[in-house]
């Protein structure tokens, strides 16, 4: 609608937009946070997290209308909406290749699925405004360690999978999509190099998080969301995105039941469910693959 703008006066309005709706909602997320926090009464505990999650949605619905109001020649193809429902607990899985991914996510998914909380590096926690709305709406700090910081502190060993647990252990109180960027890094050509990744557009995945997640809540989620993301003309930054910039986005969504053998398992500790996981991961993997060589 606004496209015919010049670059310089979308990135403009949209981050002061952006701005805006964040220094106005995140307060408010906040005082409801801590109401919740101090009040013991579970009733009134899972009233404050609708009200809180639905603070988040509107200020998600606020990011997707600058996106329909100031992309250029605007392409979001997506197929497989119907797969989105909320009826329950999912866990989200998806290819990452920029921090557009995450807006272009809650672009597919606010309001058509369960509030969708993502793993964060624990670092984040100290982004202005945002690290205080993550910590408001329970999205699990993750804090991982190096190997050579474990040899020299092996008490820290499996501190960051306990963590996992607690998290998901917190996401049985209400319906929740749990979203797990399974390569656990954005795509780069110089990444895909030193990883020697078996796949043409796609880094390794890496199973843990993944096996946690449905070791823990298994019983509780309904099935998985595997949704694939290509950028046509090439990847975005987040300033493409606020320019006005993204002209093609193309979205796959998928539904996948959760096999049955990979529930109940210990994926830390028993090789064969390891070997289980990663022979089921790997077979997704390749199949996004295809399918982003033929998106």
């Amino acid at each position: 609608m606004l496209s015919f703008l010049p670059g310089v006066v979308i990135l403009t309005l949209t981050s002061l937009l952006a701005l805006t709706s964040t220094v106005i909602l995140v307060p408010v997320l906040l005082v409801l946070a801590l109401i919740k926090l101090l009040l013991p009464i579970a009733a009134v505990r899972r009233l404050l997290s609708r009200m809180i999650i639905l603070v988040a949605e509107t200020w998600i619905g606020i990011n997707n209308l600058m996106i329909r109001l100031f992309t250029r020649d605007q392409r979001w193809e997506i197929e497989g909406k119907e797969h989105l429902k909320r009826d329950g607990w999912y866990l989200v899985l998806s290819n990452h290749q920029s921090w557009v991914d995450i807006l272009v996510l809650q672009y597919v998914c606010n309001q058509r699925i369960p509030f969708l909380k993502f793993f964060i590096k624990s670092q984040l926690i100290w982004v202005p405004f945002l690290g205080l709305a993550w910590w408001a709406l329970d999205f699990p700090f993750m804090k991982r360690y190096s190997k050579e910081h474990l040899e020299k502190h092996p008490e820290l060993r499996g501190k960051d999978v306990e963590a996992t647990r607690r998290a998901c252990q917190r996401f049985a109180e209400l319906p929740v999509s749990v979203m797990n960027f399974v390569e656990g890094t954005r795509f780069t050509p110089g990444k895909h190099e030193r990883q020697k990744s078996p796949y043409r557009h796609l880094l390794k995945p890496k199973v843990g998080g993944v096996a946690f997640v449905l070791e823990t809540m298994g019983e509780t989620l309904r099935s998985i969301i595997d949704i694939t993301i290509v950028y046509p003309d090439g990847r975005p930054t987040l300033t493409d995105l606020l320019s006005g910039r993204v002209r093609r986005v193309r979205i796959h969504v998928q539904r996948r039941e959760i096999p049955r053998e990979l529930l109940g398992g210990n994926y830390e500790n028993d090789l064969a469910v390891r070997e289980r996981f990663q022979q089921w991961i790997n077979g997704i993997w390749a199949e996004k693959d295809r399918l982003i060589g033929s998106m």
